[in-house]
């Protein structure tokens, strides 16, 4: 089935140029247009024990991802009230 996608609706991939770790020891990706993505290993429902080794890090550290928060759409300015 074919679903009709908005216009900003498009996969936005971004370099991963670091990581490193947040409040709760996540480790998250850093991204070249300077946005995060975290990459968690918890078993069953992500694997990613890449992530858990410095090796494993450096190793992804290039590829790309899909950088969420350039997917969101722009923020429309508030509707002022004058009438």
């Amino acid at each position: 089935m074919l679903r009709l996608r908005p216009e900003w609706d498009l996969a936005v991939e971004r370099v991963v140029v670091g990581f490193h770790q947040d409040k709760h020891d996540d480790w998250v990706a850093d991204l070249d247009c300077g946005h995060g993505r975290h990459m968690r290993h918890q078993p069953p429902w992500m694997v990613r024990e890449w992530v858990l080794t410095k090796e494993g890090r450096l190793g992804f550290v290039g590829h790309k991802l899909d950088c969420t928060k350039c997917e969101e759409p722009p923020s429309r300015p508030e509707a002022s009230n004058q009438g």
